[in-house]
């Protein structure tokens, strides 16, 4: 966009552009009848309280604007332009008198194919979708500019003051063409939301008239945008099987993790370490730092309300009559993974949700006894562009988590509630509310495997740069065999993670065999207490900073993907060249926040400053000597309790070096092996 012409006057913005017409959806639609309560909640956060305090930010207008711009990108709109409000773009009488707007776009996502249920529900929605998801992102940075310590509402489909599209041509994001709205590279596919405010910011000039934007350098994607040309940006694929080729990643029958269902012990919600923190268990810093860790960014702090808003959303009430025509598992499977990259998830995998794939009790101490025989596992990319400009634990790390989550909950809720109300019990399975253990069924669903980190799944397409969501259900589906890329080799032969780890908590040893499964188990409580305490960050992913498989779909990433699949005698190789590559360095281009605490209802300066990690490979750690803590579910606190049950670390090392080495377990169960 930054290469089109631009306008020296205004545009003529005398009357409202329309938006591209969009069919009727029918009756099985999933998104009109899944998206009424999101906007309510939307809706009802357009608004709010604004910080007492102006943050420390720059009073560059450049800088400011580069800011918001990149925020919305961050939270994967397509457009986005700033321009000033004349008195004429205000539609309603009432309207807060502000000077300044952010214009998001969001495209029109692929089509399933014609004849199929995915096209039963999808079709006629594009309209419908891409409001939704614009609204998302304005709320969000209305909430952002808000805890900034400026006024700024959202204004979105059936909930805005402005007229949207007349801002649209002022900020430069569309043309007035043939009386609609147009964007150069999108056509009249997509739609808008907006954020008035007085946060004063460099605006943008709107397009000339002539701008065109389609040409070799757009479908080549030069200049490091992402390709036009629709086979190079992975458009071409049918819209079940995503954008990225998990269908030539080897399946195997099981997990290249041995698992031993019989011997798994379930275990309480209140067994993480994460709740032991938040219930006081690690002591009184980490019991008060628990219940902001994350959220201790003005930006992380602006997507809290809807992240907890969106947990009653994730149950309801089933329809009494199941919809006919959806008794051919395949067929299900097919149209729910469409539904769900329809939405906006990266990666989706099928499975059983097994027995031992539940939480034993919830909070309160209320058994689970596993109710939806399926889970759809979702993967959402944490982003490799702010990833790049990261330390991993510096102060954007718990947005991109708290990003992930909340695109999660909202897509896992609108397929939830849709298919309910097609007769079939179903429930989104989230971070803020999960009964099920994210980790086993995205290794199930394959998904990925376990790597060196431990607690995680790690995909060969974005590595470890994810998060997960899960919807249950009892709609009949063809399950997903698990997958095999090489990595259980590729991770005894590197140590990256490991030597990076801020606070030592990843295992440089071997593989052991842990309440059933064969895992490198990692030292949680040193990892929680990390992530809760972080004095000079929000939370910690550096772990999935440094991992050489924190990749994008660049050619020489997908070179390296190839040989690290294929050819096993390169892994040790590529382990060291990822080193000498500088993969892991933070990159100052894709730094776009601000260094911000969210204290006290404001954002500050950080107290203690801001963790400025970069690529060590001279670090050098006794092996010998490192010794990782793993308490067992005999070691768990009740399943409830009102008092501290502080972890016994003396007995949790003392623990781990009686673990059996899965070699031994593998030869226990046959001898004959």
């Amino acid at each position: 966009m930054e290469g089109l012409p631009r306008a020296a006057l205004p545009a003529a913005v005398s009357a409202p552009a329309p938006a591209q017409e969009i069919d009727s959806p029918g009756a099985w639609a999933a998104v009109p009848r899944g998206t009424p309560a999101y906007l309510k909640l939307f809706e009802s956060v357009r608004e709010g309280v604004v910080a007492p305090e102006i943050a420390p930010i720059p009073d560059d207008l450049a800088s400011r604007a580069h800011n918001v711009k990149a925020g919305v990108y961050f939270l994967d709109s397509d457009l986005c332009g700033i321009c000033e409000v004349p008195d004429d773009a205000w539609t309603a009488k009432e309207h807060p008198a502000h000077r300044y707007a952010v214009v998001i776009v969001n495209a029109f996502a692929a089509e399933p194919e014609t004849g199929t249920i995915e096209a039963q529900w999808i079709a006629g929605t594009q309209g419908a979708r891409a409001d939704l998801r614009a609204a998302e992102v304005a709320v969000v940075t209305a909430g952002y500019i808000r805890n900034l310590g400026f006024p700024a509402t959202a204004h979105f489909a059936g909930a805005s003051a402005a007229d949207v599209n007349k801002l649209a041509l002022l900020a430069g994001v569309a043309l007035a063409k043939d009386e609609r709205l147009s964007n150069p590279f999108l056509g009249g596919a997509f739609r808008i939301a907006a954020v008035t405010t007085d946060y004063p910011m460099q605006c943008d000039a709107p397009l000339a008239a002539e701008a065109s934007g389609r040409g070799l350098a757009w479908s080549l994607g030069l200049g490091g945008t992402r390709p036009g040309w629709r086979r190079l940006a992975g458009q071409s694929r049918p819209l079940h099987l995503g954008r990225y080729p998990m269908e030539r990643i080897k399946r195997v029958p099981a997990p290249t993790t041995l698992i031993i269902p019989e011997e798994i012990k379930r275990v309480s919600k209140r067994a993480s370490f994460f709740a032991r923190a938040l219930q006081g268990d690690l002591g009184e810093k980490a019991k008060r730092e628990r219940t902001r860790f994350a959220l201790k960014h003005p930006y992380t702090m602006a997507m809290a309300p809807l992240i907890r808003g969106m947990v009653p959303m994730q149950d309801g009430a089933v329809a009494p009559h199941k919809a006919a025509g959806l008794d051919d598992p395949r067929a299900n499977a097919r149209a729910i993974k469409s539904l769900g990259y329809y939405l906006g998830a990266d990666m989706i995998g099928i499975c059983e949700a097994k027995e031992y794939c539940w939480h034993s009790h919830r909070d309160d101490g209320t058994p689970i006894d596993p109710y939806h025989r399926y889970a759809v596992v979702m993967l959402i990319d944490q982003g490799f562009e702010t990833m790049e400009g990261a330390s991993g634990d510096d102060w954007i790390s718990g947005a991109q988590s708290m990003r992930g989550y909340m695109r999660g909950a909202l897509i896992a809720g609108v397929m939830a509630e849709h298919l309910r109300g097609l007769g079939f019990s179903s429930r989104a399975q989230t971070n803020a509310d999960s009964d099920v253990l994210q980790i086993p069924v995205t290794l199930l669903a394959g998904l990925g495997e376990l790597p060196r980190i431990g607690e995680l799944v790690l995909n060969p397409f974005v590595g470890p740069r994810l998060k997960t969501v899960v919807l249950t259900t009892d709609l009949p589906l063809e399950a997903d065999q698990p997958i095999d890329f090489g990595l259980r080799d590729f991770c005894s032969k590197c140590m990256k993670c490991a030597r990076e780890c801020p606070c030592d908590a990843i295992s440089f040893g071997e593989p052991v065999m842990y309440n059933g499964y064969e895992i490198w188990k990692p030292d949680v409580e040193r990892c929680a207490r990390y992530r809760v305490t972080n004095p000079k960050g929000s939370a910690c992913g550096r772990c999935m900073k440094m991992c050489p498989f924190n990749t994008e779909g660049l050619l020489v990433h997908r070179a390296f993907l190839w040989a690290a699949i294929h050819l096993p005698w390169t892994r040790r190789i590529i382990a060291k060249l990822d080193d000498k590559a500088g993969n892991g360095q933070r990159n100052p281009v894709k730094k776009w926040w601000f260094d911000l605490e969210w204290v006290g209802g404001k954002a500050i300066a950080p107290h203690a400053g801001t963790n400025q990690r970069d690529l060590d490979p001279g670090r050098r750690i006794d092996t010998a000597k490192h010794r990782i803590a793993i308490y067992p579910p005999e070691m768990a606190p009740p399943r409830v309790t009102d008092k501290p049950f502080p972890p016994d670390r003396k007995a949790a090392l003392a623990f781990a070096v009686t673990l059996e080495r899965p070699a031994a377990a593998r030869h226990r169960l046959d001898p004959k092996r």
